[in-house]
């Protein structure tokens, strides 16, 4: 056996996990979890990279955390987890998903009851056992009984896809109240996140007891899970738990950028806040003494935006995305930050079906809704003979449809430039579903991988090669085909892949259906720093995909990526020429 890299990210996550439990000092607990993301996210075998002696080239991996990855390689396990788990039963881990339950929660179930599981903990809920321990209650033991009833539920994070419009609904119905001055979605949906654990969302307001009756009363609410004066939980019935703060504008900045994280942006923030003689909470920015004891009779800052909050620590304004200290930070206190792509740049689609294949609109249909929502241009792209079960094109077909579109395009193209495309399947024997002559004649060429997706790295690697390296491709569309809850991405050695669209000058995409966002921020980001083109397209297969691409540029924005990095940026007559005189 030998251990993956997801698997090792794994034994990192829960080592940070029990040492919270512990009560290990927050920097430690995070040098755990910031490795684990930082090997979930890297792209290339954690073999070959300590082989190259290139692991503490990586993010967040130090010599120490190095070793340890290196001892996984060679042993397959790693003497400080089985150490922890030892010290720490590993079911508190589990204890710490319920609502309501952190680390000092379950340590304290542990120590004074010795609870290690979650049925442990369900039969001292049952008992009574619960109500007796300090700090707890009769209602603090019947949270967790709703809690524990409530993971049973849940079948995992969420999609954000499915996330964000449930909790939009939620925010704009609670924003109707004459009580609401102002609210915003916050934590790991407002920071783009491709899945949501739970929803944060924060309502401005003097008078919040109508703003919690209605949150707790909504008719997509399954359970409420806590009904206070400031602070309100419910589970919906979809399964995804929903937490409501109402606090006053005047604090409206720094309860936002709390609630918003990442925990490392905020830590990051509370170093620097501490640097320059404050102590940072959600509440205000309080003067603090030599000993960083907060001075109680000074005056707090108090920050009614976020923008005051990094302007008074010298910092540029983080946009949301970026705030998972992967750089930020830095960049603001150089001045250095991005400007970052938004919706508004986005002038083309070049990625959708019609009814020629699986989708389900007609060309025209798909035209008129390019054009209602403001594309100069746009690409058919229907499947290829190979996706039968996408209804894929023969030649025949293929070359009747192009014909199809040039007719539109000579009728309607003062309104908007359709393309003729295909979306290519790239075969399992690494061939191109068209041959050569057949794509010279297609005004844009997308090669995808549909199939044989479990193949090894290194045959995964040289089917995209192969498309890349074909002069007649164009785009590779959702490159690692990657699909959210199900489907891994695929194996590939993404070094050279990048590399050969920075050669050959291919469009890598950022796929916006939220059960794709592929490219995922990672890569784009490495992508954009090598100088490869990007695309954000829907991957339409009906008009309401198209209003998918927020998604996708907000997939594009965690990969700090800007406007002159994506092509269908471009106006048509930049784009034609760059078609035409591709190499």
């Amino acid at each position: 056996m030998s251990l993956s890299n997801r698997e090792i990210a794994d034994i990192f996550e829960r080592c940070s996990d029990m040492l919270q439990i512990r009560g290990d000092n927050i920097h430690r607990v995070l040098s755990y979890r910031r490795a684990a993301e930082t090997i979930r996210a890297v792209p290339r075998d954690l073999r070959v990279i300590s082989s190259e002696g290139g692991l503490t080239d990586l993010s967040y991996i130090g010599k120490t955390i190095a070793a340890k990855i290196d001892e996984m390689l060679e042993t397959d396990q790693l003497e400080f987890y089985e150490r922890l788990r030892a010290e720490v039963p590993e079911g508190l881990v589990d204890i710490m998903h319920i609502n309501g339950v952190g680390p000092k929660k379950a340590k304290l179930f542990w120590q004074q009851l010795d609870i290690t599981t979650v049925a442990d903990l369900q039969a001292a809920a049952d008992s009574g056992k619960l109500a007796g321990l300090p700090g707890m209650g009769a209602k603090s033991q019947q949270k967790i009984l709703d809690g524990i009833e409530a993971l049973s539920r849940q079948t995992g994070r969420a999609n954000i896809g499915d996330a964000l419009p449930a909790a939009q609904q939620i925010l704009d119905r609670l924003l109707e109240l004459p009580e609401a001055q102002r609210g915003a979605l916050a934590g790991s949906i407002r920071r783009g996140r491709e899945t949501i654990g739970d929803v944060d969302i924060l309502v401005a307001s003097d008078k919040a007891a109508p703003i919690m009756d209605r949150f707790v009363g909504m008719e997509n609410v399954a359970r409420v899970l806590g009904h206070g004066p400031t602070k309100s939980s419910v589970e919906l019935l979809s399964g995804l738990q929903v937490d409501l703060r109402v606090l006053e504008m005047a604090r409206w900045g720094t309860a936002l950028n709390y609630f918003t994280g990442s925990l490392a942006h905020n830590v990051k923030m509370r170093q620097i806040a501490l640097e320059q003689g404050f102590s940072l909470n959600e509440h205000a920015l309080s003067p603090v003494d030599e000993n960083k004891t907060i001075i109680e009779s000074a005056e707090k800052i108090l920050c009614d935006s976020e923008e005051k909050v990094y302007e008074t620590l010298g910092l540029q304004y983080v946009p949301p995305e970026l705030r998972e200290d992967s750089g930020e930070i830095e960049a603001a206190r150089a001045g250095a930050l991005p400007r970052l792509i938004t919706r508004s740049d986005i002038i083309a689609d070049l990625h959708m079906h019609s009814t020629w294949s699986d989708g389900k609109n007609t060309i025209r249909e798909m035209a008129e809704a390019c054009i209602a929502r403001g594309h100069q241009y746009m690409v058919i792209t229907d499947h290829s003979r190979s996706l039968g079960i996408a209804n894929g094109l023969s030649i025949e077909r293929l070359l009747a449809q192009a014909e199809e579109v040039r007719q539109l395009n000579a009728e309607i193209g003062d309104r908007i430039q359709i393309l003729a495309g295909t979306e290519m399947d790239i075969k399992a024997d690494g061939e191109m579903d068209y041959p050569d002559e057949i794509l010279a004649q297609m005004d844009f060429v997308i090669a995808s991988l549909h199939s044989g997706l479990q193949q090894k790295r290194e045959q995964v690697t040289q089917r995209l090669l192969n498309a890349i390296q074909n002069p007649h491709v164009d785009m590779i569309g959702h490159p690692s085909a990657r699909q959210f809850p199900n489907r891994e991405a695929v194996d590939a050695d993404w070094d050279a892949v990048l590399a050969a669209a920075q050669e050959h000058g291919a469009i890598l995409e950022i796929n916006a259906n939220p059960l794709r966002l592929d490219l995922k921020p990672e890569l784009a980001r490495m992508a954009k720093d090598m100088g490869v083109l990007l695309a954000v397209n829907t991957d339409a297969h009906r008009i309401a995909h198209l209003d998918l691409m927020p998604y996708g540029v907000t997939n594009a924005r965690r990969g700090w990526v800007e406007a002159r990095h994506v092509v269908n940026t471009w106006d048509f007559d930049r784009f034609s020429r760059w078609l035409d005189n591709r190499p």
